[in-house]
């Protein structure tokens, strides 16, 4: 009798196994490429909908297994010792894309995580096209279906990219850090920074969104921040390599994510005549409008940089835009964060002090210059 129990038992949970990676294969094949980003919206919603049917049923089967699998780095390639997330990219997209021969008509927007790519990617995309940008199905249908991620199998590939504007220019991602970022001087590239806090903070929430029976603690995502192995580098080290480039290199514009909160209008000047671009008075109004939180929250299914997932917790992409989003950190991890900053700057020639003298000065500053 006991047998039979245990075999049945055995067998339920040989098919619950088999559902669950039958599913996560599913959404794997459904999302790779532009299998996801470049379906219909209708589409894409409707997907969107299944697998969060899907992700109800299967989080709760999983969650007793995130003690285990709450590793920031438990699933991530690495390349040169700089790691990324395995669910974007793997050693043969990292190799590609550190090989990449860059071209004349290819825009590099390379930042850290979650310090304005997908603000930049937008406010780019608007000034090649004078504020005619359309993301719609009837235009370009999704940011990722026409700028590709250079390390990443997901979105668009490089060689299906499309050339956007009058002047035919290919829009790239990457976060690549300076020492595996291809670069050529007939390409451009526009590199955007962030408060180090605020993009801690901002991680936080991403995780949370993405991966939330599996975040990590809140400590384990501390050190792992405040570590080379952080996805892509470590902050100080990518902000540190991009301004070098910005000061000997006249193909490179550096922006700080703060200047574009405080005053938009200028940022999309510069970036225009750093493109070549004649904006009229009317078209900067109208980048300005699709550059801003409001309108691209509103269009949040044109910008959302991951497919759906299993594991999705279902909170918006678009969190809050803040100027301010280091203020709600505990006050002794951002102490930890500005401390392992200022360390690692140290006799680097990044102006942290000009940038953010609450970081130089060990915090004694509340509010970043910029602000």
């Amino acid at each position: 009798m006991l047998g039979n129990v245990l075999l049945i038992v055995l067998g339920f949970s040989l098919l619950v196994v088999m559902f669950v990676v039958g599913l996560f294969s599913w959404q794997y094949f459904h999302t790779r490429g532009l299998a996801y980003f470049g379906r219909p919206l209708a589409e894409r919603q409707r997907f969107k909908q299944q697998v969060a049917r899907y992700g109800r049923f299967i989080r709760p089967l999983l969650r007793p297994l995130a003690p285990r699998l709450s590793d920031p780095n438990q699933f991530t390639v690495a390349y040169n010792g700089v790691y990324a997330p395995a669910n974007n990219c793997n050693n043969k997209t990292f190799t590609q894309a550190v090989h990449y021969a860059p071209q004349p008509h290819d825009l590099f927007v390379v930042t850290q995580m979650k310090c304005g790519t997908t603000w930049m990617q937008q406010l780019a995309y608007e000034v090649l096209l004078h504020g005619q940008g359309d993301f719609s199905d009837a235009g370009h249908g999704h940011l990722y279906a026409t700028s590709p991620w250079l390390e990443s199998f997901n979105g668009v590939s490089m060689a299906g990219a499309p050339l956007i504007g009058p002047s035919q220019t290919r829009l790239i991602k990457t976060h690549l850090p300076s020492s595996l970022c291809p670069y050529s001087e007939a390409a451009r590239y526009i590199y955007v920074t962030r408060h180090p806090a605020s993009c801690y903070r901002s991680l936080v929430d991403f995780f949370h969104a993405l991966s939330e029976p599996f975040t990590p603690a809140d400590e384990v995502l501390l050190e792992w921040f405040c570590s080379d192995q952080m996805w892509f580098g470590s902050w100080p080290d990518h902000v540190a390599g991009f301004w070098q480039w910005s000061q000997t290199r006249s193909n490179v514009l550096f922006v700080h994510f703060e200047e574009m909160k405080r005053d938009l209008p200028t940022v999309i000047q510069q970036v225009a005549a750093f493109l070549d671009v004649v904006l009229t008075d009317a078209e900067q109004v109208q980048v300005a409008e699709k550059c801003s939180f409001d309108y691209m929250k509103a269009h949040e299914d044109q910008f959302e940089m991951m497919p759906p997932s299993l594991l999705a917790s279902g909170d918006t992409f678009f969190k809050s835009g803040s100027l301010h989003r280091h203020a709600s950190l505990d006050s002794a991890h951002k102490a930890r964060i500005l401390a392992f900053c200022r360390e690692k700057l140290a006799g680097c020639n990044y102006p942290l002090a000009r940038f953010y003298p609450d970081v130089a000065a060990d915090g004694r500053h509340k509010t970043p210059l910029l602000d």
